[in-house]
């Protein structure tokens, strides 16, 4: 009798993560005996051999597997290196019951159903973090590579030149498409998704571009105002993002909103967003030491951080880039990016559902070339 192969053994990082299962939909009480595959609902194993009976869904799979064991989640400040038939494995398995098969933490062959579990989970994170998903189409465009990777070797590196960084910055959000250089700095997360969102912080290189100190608000207008470019940027942006009340209506339309703000980024009034798990922006100075200018400090600093005008001009824009990948899926990240923001002034709007269609990509890609 030929003995099944036994499973692989998982990673000490998988298993440290087993407390992070969902609950079982059958908890056990003391003395209950091990619950079976046909007790647990949508079990991994049950799935599993589903999925073989199919063979485009048994392909895929068997792919996918083959590409998690092989690929880390690249960091925030390295290219993108996840092949583009992987993402392919997992489009292909969105419709599968391996999506949301579940594992209970005393069934029987626990470690051959966490190991599909895992798999199918760490191929969805790659699939839904669509940072990484704009950086790919970045670099698949042979102008917006080259001026990003120009910007990233500036901006690299424990000795980096702050005026360099500035101007290969400055450089890119000129140049560079205006649907790549958005889709970059504008990309939606999930709101646990602290690995896109710290992507999303970092495509600036904030550790150089802006001042290690942060300095007073009005100082660094004033060296704004030194410079006629920023100048001109800085009073395009109050122009533009002027906010007309407290539901985030422009003073002009939010395409121009956005297109000011960007043309920030490189100058020394350049915004950020101040954390991985919300879309709030800001600059990066103080208000401390400010006097009697104190509250024209805040008026300034507010002009970013507390303006519903440009935030919802970002929550649209992040909205419009997650149509782009998704239809037919519901997607919870903007239903709750209000409360994230703590801005009374946006309201949590219905996800529309959206699918991510194969022609979506191609579609967009042959429209940023």
């Amino acid at each position: 009798m030929v003995r099944p192969p036994s499973p692989r053994p998982l990673p000490p990082v998988v298993l440290m993560l087993l407390l992070l299962l969902p609950p079982s939909p059958l908890p056990l009480a003391a003395g209950d005996p091990l619950p079976t595959e046909s007790r647990l609902m949508n079990s991994c194993l049950q799935a599993r051999r589903k999925c073989q009976a199919d063979p485009i869904c048994s392909a895929a799979y068997h792919h996918l597997d083959s590409c998690t064991s092989s690929i880390s989640t690249p960091l925030p400040s390295e290219e993108p290196s996840v092949p583009a038939d992987c993402l392919e494995a997992a489009q292909q398995l969105r419709n599968s019951s391996l999506i949301g098969c579940m594992c209970h933490r005393r069934m029987k062959n626990q470690v051959a159903c966490l190991d599909i579990y895992w798999t199918v989970h760490r191929a969805r994170s790659l699939d839904s973090d669509l940072c990484l998903k704009f950086a790919m189409l970045c670099t698949l465009n042979d102008k917006c590579d080259r001026l990003r990777k120009a910007y990233g070797e500036a901006c690299s590196g424990p000795h980096c030149q702050r005026h360099v960084c500035l101007k290969q910055l400055l450089t890119f959000f000129e140049k560079a498409a205006e649907p790549h250089a958005q889709g970059l700095l504008l990309c939606p997360c999930a709101p646990n998704d602290r690995g896109c969102g710290e992507r999303r912080r970092n495509t600036i290189a904030p550790s150089c571009a802006l001042p290690p100190v942060a300095p007073n608000c009005l100082e660094l207008r004033r060296l704004c105002f030194s410079d006629p470019l920023c100048r001109s940027r800085l009073v395009d942006f109050q122009t533009h993002c002027h906010p007309m009340d407290i539901l985030g209506t422009c003073a002009t339309e939010q395409s121009r909103c956005l297109r000011a703000y960007l043309g920030l980024i490189g100058t020394a009034m350049t915004p950020n967003f101040v954390s991985n798990v919300n879309t709030s922006v800001a600059l990066s100075c103080t208000c401390r030491g400010s006097g009697n200018l104190q509250e024209e400090c805040e008026q300034l600093e507010g002009f970013f951080s507390h303006n519903p005008c440009l935030t919802e001009a970002i929550a649209a824009k992040m909205r419009f880039h997650s149509q782009l990948f998704y239809q037919d899926w519901p997607h919870p990240t903007f239903a709750v990016m209000a409360h994230q923001n703590e801005n009374r002034a946006l309201r949590s709007q219905p996800w529309v559902p959206s699918l991510f269609s194969c022609t979506l990509p191609l579609i967009l890609l042959l429209s940023l070339w």
